[in-house]
């Protein structure tokens, strides 16, 4: 009999799970489905580039349909999902194309599933923070298409003065980026003969300006020696959009005249909605198999989970490869053998430095990144990748 296979979400995991799934499996073993609201994928970490000209938003560098990147095999739906029942194993979608579905009177798809992967990946929520929901002009961020563009017209009107970077909270998205901006901007104030002007403050939540040790004691002195001022232990508690004031919950305030604030996340509101994550919205999920805690035959990847690695699409990358081949061995009513059979927390991902160099952080749960002095090296290579994914990625082909 047929399984029915549903996966959420068209990013760097659900896409790269369906492939691999549809390459795998007979299509009278499983029909596969995924879901997704805009039927558009993204390749986020270009939105770095795009305040300082790099990258524009048209480029297909950033967006290309997901259609184009799905084996012929996977159904594509477009429509957002709703509720999530794992008692029944039903999805509610809202204003999707029924696939052996039950239509509603409200517009709304019933889809049932033998198989469910979550890769709803997470979301920015400003309104966590007191002062960002009511001052949307008054900050910045890149975590979005449309922000970046925002924050390209807000340096290009800036003229020197006092440039705040904050993390609003954590876990976020991509960890490098918050750096990565730091000293990027530098570099683009340095040639735009403003750096002499300006003052650069970057803050952190926690007792160093990174999440990870090790790569924290490479970068700190590479912020010293720009310059760059940072403060640690700055949880953010609220913005003064009026008097371009920060302030943290250790009763610090630190004036600015253009902030760039990495806002909060959160999980998929699904996912609060159908009861199934924590109180941020992150899926209970096992460290090595990628089931979903309490659930049968339920799995997640990605920023959905609760797992102790990046919220990135590297993650995303290698936890694909765990999970496809974990649902090809159920399928086939056998153990997972080979040495994709478990997650071991790999990443790797690179941190740009600025002026054409960049570094690389290579890690897993049991082994910190060693990131290697930057280099130029480095640099090209990410911008080599940047480019490949489309080709290599979302297939599963790496």
């Amino acid at each position: 009999m047929t399984k029915q296979i549903l996966i959420i979400g068209g990013g760097v995991g659900g896409t790269i799970v369906a492939n691999i799934l549809a390459r795998r499996l007979h299509h009278n073993e499983a029909e596969i489905t995924l879901i997704d609201s805009t039927g558009k994928h993204a390749y986020m970490p270009n939105w770095l580039y795009m305040p300082f000209n790099q990258v524009e938003l048209d480029s297909d560098l950033i967006l290309r349909d997901e259609r184009g990147l799905l084996n012929k095999q996977v159904h594509l739906v477009h429509g957002d999902v709703v509720r999530i029942d794992t008692q029944n194993k039903e999805l509610t979608i809202r204003h999707g194309k029924p696939v052996h579905s039950s239509t509603t009177e409200t517009n709304e798809a019933i889809h049932t599933y033998d198989y469910l992967v979550i890769a709803t990946g997470s979301r920015i929520v400003p309104s966590d923070l007191p002062g960002l929901s009511e001052n949307t002009d008054k900050w910045n961020h890149f975590y979005s298409a449309e922000g970046a563009l925002a924050l390209r017209s807000s340096l290009e009107q800036f003229n020197g003065g006092r440039l705040v970077i904050a993390v609003g909270g954590i876990p976020y998205r991509c960890p490098p980026a918050p750096l990565e901006f730091t000293f990027l901007v530098e570099e683009w104030l340095t040639k735009r003969g403003l750096r002499d002007r300006t003052e650069i403050q970057y803050l952190f939540p926690l007792s160093r300006v990174f999440t990870i040790e090790s790569v924290a004691e490479v970068v700190t002195p590479m912020l010293e020696e720009r310059h760059i001022l940072y403060s640690t232990f700055f949880n953010t508690s609220g913005i003064d959009g009026e008097k371009k004031i920060i302030s943290s919950e250790e009763g610090e305030e630190v004036p600015y005249d253009l902030l760039v604030m990495i806002p909060p996340h959160r999980g998929a509101k699904v996912i609060e909605l159908s009861g199934l994550g924590d109180e941020q919205g992150w899926l209970p999920t096992d460290r090595h198999t990628l089931e979903v805690k309490g659930q049968k035959n339920v799995f997640a990847l990605g920023d959905a989970t609760d797992l102790p690695v990046s919220k990135s699409g590297s993650a995303a990358h290698f936890e694909a490869k765990v999970l496809a081949e974990r649902l090809v061995a159920a399928l086939h009513d056998e153990e997972p053998h080979n040495g994709n059979a478990e997650y071991d927390g790999e990443v790797m991902c690179f941190l740009e430095t600025g002026y054409n160099k960049a570094t690389q952080l290579v890690f897993n749960y049991e082994h910190p990144p060693r990131p290697p002095r930057p280099s130029l090296y480095y640099h090209m290579e990410k911008q080599l990748f940047n480019r490949a994914y489309w080709f290599i990625v979302p297939q599963g082909l790496v």
